[in-house]
């Protein structure tokens, strides 16, 4: 088996090995921050993550149920959000952290 240099398998740049890993993480984190600050002050804390599914699904974790309820009312605010920053999303569905 060859070996292979850390800094190789984590470069984002390189095609399979982690850094397709790596992108995909960095555009979750990104998107995350995008649709955080979308939301008005005292909610941007409630994301704790952000993804869009192949579907066109955007799904947004939370860390609590009292932060799901509030974030479904803002649904059309984070749809737009994802839209505005080239994100092709139609749906949104918020879901609760396990941990």
């Amino acid at each position: 088996m060859p070996t292979r240099k850390l800094e190789n398998l984590l470069s984002p740049c390189n095609e399979g090995d982690l850094g397709s890993l790596i992108s995909r993480a960095q555009r979750m984190g990104e998107l995350t921050d995008i649709l955080c600050n979308a939301l008005p002050e005292p909610d941007r804390c409630a994301i704790v993550a952000a993804n869009v599914r192949e579907d066109g699904e955007l799904v947004i974790i939370c860390a609590s149920s009292a932060w799901a309820s509030r974030l479904r009312y803002e649904t059309e605010r984070l749809l737009q959000a994802a839209k505005d920053a080239g994100v092709s999303a139609h749906t949104c569905r918020v879901r609760v952290s396990q941990g």
